[in-house]
């Protein structure tokens, strides 16, 4: 059969439940963006005018050919990509991805116009941009501190960095017309056991209050803050816990934004979006898969992806909830990844709206859980893959793994020619 024959026995099995409309599902999915992390394409290297080592905490490991070494092939590979993942998204940018015509200019000196380059790339692509401040691989976070540093001019450069950077995200804001969200993420912490965990937790608590009181238009620019539980080199300690930016976030009004691989491992983010929610008018998240740590895996559609489109969905949070990427995998092609983890994403997102959500709330406030549990596993079986080819094919892109042919395509063409 075809695909659209596919696609209309596939919809005929969702719809039998009530309040399931394909249609509208599909309406509702091209509406929500993804915020595409732009270093999976060169992990994490960055553009800046120096020879600095990656260094914070973050490990890329692997060495696949055709890594990206320019900002014009970090723009082609993620056309190419984005040529493969049905939607309109957004790009996430980090600060050394300034382009500065070969002069060095230090963090805490970044100006919008370098980043001119990649707006106007967005406006012809019709997308998005976000933007991080970059607090790591540089000399002045070499021992491991940033904002929370006892060094005030230490300090005061890494809060300049931050408001220059929320300066950056308003000006994506006001020329591309839709809303930057700038995120600011530190390694600070120590490796053993601390003396003292609250006098670095004021010293960060400080400068954010510093960097937030520049005057920023908040239509333009949406201000995140992003908890991790351990990193290397910081593993008995992290200043910026989960529960130092929940309080902060909450007091100030800003996001909290989850990263699905800085919690202990038998933590699911899933499980804290509803709770989040309650109190927050809007949560970010950074989309991950840790294999026994933050290893940063591209994400598979497994049960906890699933969980969060589920979360999402069934609690009316498409518009609450900014969703972001954040992989790195140097160990295979650099443009299959971004592909196969955003379209996991979107399928995450698909899967929950085809859900007769309302009629599985009514049979847990029931308590008939026989029911809930027999239809939820199978639901595990509808197909669902039919219903994703259509999407993919009215949206055009590939349908299933056609994709890989352009990306192996693209690899014979343009990255095996690139020095690695």
């Amino acid at each position: 059969m075809s695909v659209k024959e596919n696609f209309e026995n596939a919809k005929a099995q969702y719809e039998k439940w009530g309040g399931v409309s394909v249609e509208d599902v599909f309406q509702k999915l091209k509406q929500v963006p993804i915020s595409i992390h732009c270093w999976q394409g060169d992990d994490i290297g960055g553009f800046e005018e120096t020879d600095q080592e990656l260094s914070g905490g973050i490990e890329v490991t692997g060495n696949y050919p055709g890594k990206a070494t320019t900002p014009e092939e970090l723009r082609s590979d993620l056309e190419k990509a984005l040529s493969l993942i049905p939607g309109k998204h957004k790009i996430n940018l980090h600060a050394i991805y300034a382009e500065t015509d070969g002069k060095f200019v230090d963090r805490n000196e970044l100006e919008p116009q370098h980043f001119e380059k990649w707006v106007n790339w967005a406006k012809e692509h019709g997308l998005g941009l976000d933007f991080n401040p970059t607090l790591f691989s540089h000399p002045k976070a070499k021992d491991g501190f940033t904002l929370a540093h006892p060094d005030k001019e230490v300090r005061d450069f890494w809060i300049q960095h931050c408001i220059q950077s929320r300066k950056i995200g308003a000006y994506f804001g006001e020329e591309l017309g839709q809303p930057a969200l700038t995120n600011i993420w530190i390694p600070d912490g120590y490796k053993d056991i601390p003396s003292d965990r609250l006098t670095p937790r004021k010293r960060l608590k400080e400068s954010l209050d510093e960097i937030f009181a520049a005057d920023v238009d908040e239509t333009l620019n949406v201000d995140a803050v992003e908890s991790k539980l351990f990193g290397i080199g910081s593993e008995a300690y992290v200043v910026g816990s989960h529960e130092f930016y929940m309080g902060y976030a909450l007091k100030n009004n800003k996001l909290c934004l989850l990263d699905t691989g800085h919690y202990h491992p038998t933590e699911m983010v899933s499980n804290k979006i509803s709770a989040m929610l309650l109190f927050n008018d809007r949560i970010a998240l950074h989309v991950s898969r840790p294999v026994r740590w933050d290893s940063d895996h591209v994400i598979i559609l497994d049960d906890e992806l699933r969980e969060i489109g589920l979360e999402i969905v069934r609690n009316d949070a498409l518009d609450k909830v900014m969703i972001g990427l954040d992989f790195f995998d140097a160990s295979i092609n650099r443009v299959a990844a971004w592909t196969i983890g955003t379209r996991n994403m979107i399928k995450s997102l698909l899967y929950a709206l085809l859900m007769p959500n309302d009629h599985l709330k009514k049979l847990q406030e029931e308590g008939n859980f026989t029911d809930r549990l027999a239809l939820l596993e199978e639901f595990k079986t509808y197909p669902f893959g039919a219903i994703w080819d259509y999407y993919c094919e009215q949206m055009g892109v590939p349908v299933q793994e056609k994709w890989l042919d352009e990306v192996k395509e693209y690899e014979r063409n343009v990255l095996s020619k690139r020095n690695s």
